[in-house]
C-alpha cells in the first residue's frame, strides 16, 4: 500500500465523493451521512481533487481545502483524502481504475449529487465510470427533475434501481445506479465563497 493512502480492508464498502470542496460545508456532510445510511456503506472517502476540468475557476490550494474539510468533520466513517493527487490521477475514470487496483476486494460506490448527474455525460469516459462502479445519486435542490431527464439517466435507464433497493446498490454488478431523495440543503460552496469574499 502506498504511503498516505486511506486504509480499507477487503470486504468493505466505500463510497467515493469527489469534488473540489472549495470550501467543504455542512451540505457535504449531510449528503455524506445520507449516503452512509441509504447505501449501507462502511466509509465514505471525500476525494478532494487537485482541480475540476469542468470548472473555469481554479480552486483554493489543495492543502487549505483538505484542512478545511477535516475541520468540519467529526464522524470517523468519513475520511478526507488527497488520493487523486497521491496517485497522480486527474480524471474520475483514471482515479477509479487506480483505486480498484490498489484495493482488491473492496467494493466502491461512486456518489454524486443529482446536479452532477445532469452533466455526467460531459465527463471524460462517463460510460466507463458507470461500467466500473455502482453509482449512488443524492437529490440536490433544483435538479431532481432535470437529473431524471438527463442524457446519462436516459442512457442508463435499464440499470436504474428503485429507491427501495438503495441499500443493495453496493452488491450489484455495474452498471447499476439509484437516486434517493433526502432533506434539501441549499448550501453550496459557490455561495460560501461569495459570502466569504463579501466579508459576511
Amino acid at each position: 500500500m502506498r504511503a498516505g493512502l486511506p486504509i480499507a480492508l477487503p470486504g468493505m464498502t466505500i463510497g467515493l465523493l469527489g469534488g473540489s470542496f472549495d470550501p467543504a460545508h455542512e451540505g457535504h456532510v449531510a449528503i455524506t451521512r445520507a449516503a452512509l445510511r441509504s447505501f449501507g456503506l462502511d466509509r465514505v472517502w471525500w476525494l478532494v481533487s487537485p482541480g475540476n476540468p469542468l470548472k473555469a475557476r481554479s480552486p483554493a490550494p489543495l492543502a487549505r481545502r483538505l484542512a478545511n474539510a477535516r475541520q468540519i468533520l467529526s464522524d470517523p466513517r468519513i475520511v478526507v483524502t488527497d488520493v487523486e493527487a497521491r496517485l497522480g490521477t486527474r480524471k474520475t475514470a483514471d482515479g477509479i481504475r487506480a483505486l480498484r487496483r490498489h484495493y482488491p476486494g473492496v467494493r466502491f460506490v461512486w456518489l454524486m449529487g443529482s446536479d452532477n448527474l445532469v452533466q455526467f455525460h460531459q465527463w471524460d469516459r462517463w460510460r466507463q465510470i458507470a461500467e466500473a462502479v455502482p453509482i449512488g445519486v443524492l437529490a440536490r435542490p433544483g435538479s431532481r427533475l432535470a437529473s431524471r431527464r438527463s442524457v446519462a439517466a436516459q442512457a442508463l435507464a435499464d440499470y436504474r434501481l428503485p429507491a427501495s433497493q438503495a441499500g443493495l446498490l453496493a452488491q450489484r454488478k455495474p452498471p447499476a445506479w439509484v437516486q434517493v431523495n433526502l432533506p434539501m440543503s441549499p448550501q453550496s460552496s459557490t455561495a460560501l465563497r461569495r459570502a466569504l469574499g463579501a466579508g459576511t
